[in-house]
């Protein structure tokens, strides 16, 4: 219980981080103002990574409570393996380093025809709801959706053991919800409506009985609204109003 009031109240912080940013002016991190320095590049990695511990963190809660379970009742410390905490920072550090290719991206983006733009949001809602629909992606969810056989089938004793238990657990994260950031960047603009109805949309996926359905249902909305874009680019601007970055 303790664990998971810890984590929760780590999540709520970062919440109000990321709703309170949503207002203010960050002109220099906004996407399409954005220059490639390495003083941006890092701002905006840590911009991201708080992000992601609002977004993701609370849809882990499962899988790490469980793990410091198990890791309490080891036999002894060489079973143990790396402290719950360690085990968080893996996962947190890795959605914090996606954020490295995220601002390449984005600064990618600034550079491409306005024209353009419509086109290339199109096409990755048609990528990211193809994923969806894939059986990587369901293979991905149901190991975030098992955390009892993914923690029981992978266990390994020591911290070595504990440490790549941790790496494989925030990758195959890492598999499960790439897409749907990749739409938060591009066609959502990292606007506050989309952080929350994808931060809710990956919680749903991930903890409610009909998860891997709700999946599919997801990629097919984004096939089709990709579509609709080719058709009308100008609701392009309405999907990316406003910034949270």
């Amino acid at each position: 219980m303790l664990t998971c009031g810890a984590l929760l109240a780590i999540a709520a912080v970062a919440w109000v981080h990321v709703v309170t940013s949503s207002t203010a002016s960050h002109d220099d991190m906004a996407m399409g103002t954005m220059t490639p320095t390495l003083v941006d590049a890092t701002a905006f990695v840590a911009a991201w990574g708080v992000m992601m511990t609002a977004m993701m963190l609370p849809s882990a809660l499962p899988m790490i409570a469980l793990y410091g379970a198990i890791r309490r009742k080891a036999a002894d410390a060489a079973t143990k393996g790396v402290p719950v905490a360690v085990f968080t920072l893996v996962y947190l550090a890795l959605w914090a380093i996606a954020g490295v290719p995220v601002y390449a991206g984005s600064v990618l983006v600034d550079v491409v025809a306005a024209d353009l733009v419509p086109y290339g949001v199109a096409l990755v809602l048609v990528v990211a709801g193809v994923y969806q629909l894939s059986p990587l992606k369901q293979v991905c969810l149901r190991a975030c959706r098992s955390p009892l056989g993914f923690l029981l089938g992978r266990w390994r004793p020591g911290h070595r053991g504990s440490l790549a238990l941790a790496w494989a657990h925030a990758m195959y994260c890492l598999g499960c919800c790439w897409a749907l950031m990749l739409v938060l960047v591009v066609a959502g603009a990292m606007g506050l409506p989309w952080v929350l109805l994808i931060a809710a949309l990956v919680t749903v996926e991930k903890l409610s009985p009909g998860g891997e359905w709700i999946a599919r249902v997801a990629g097919s909305v984004l096939v089709v609204l990709g579509l609709v874009l080719t058709m009308r680019p100008d609701v392009v601007a309405m999907l990316r109003a406003g910034h949270v970055m």
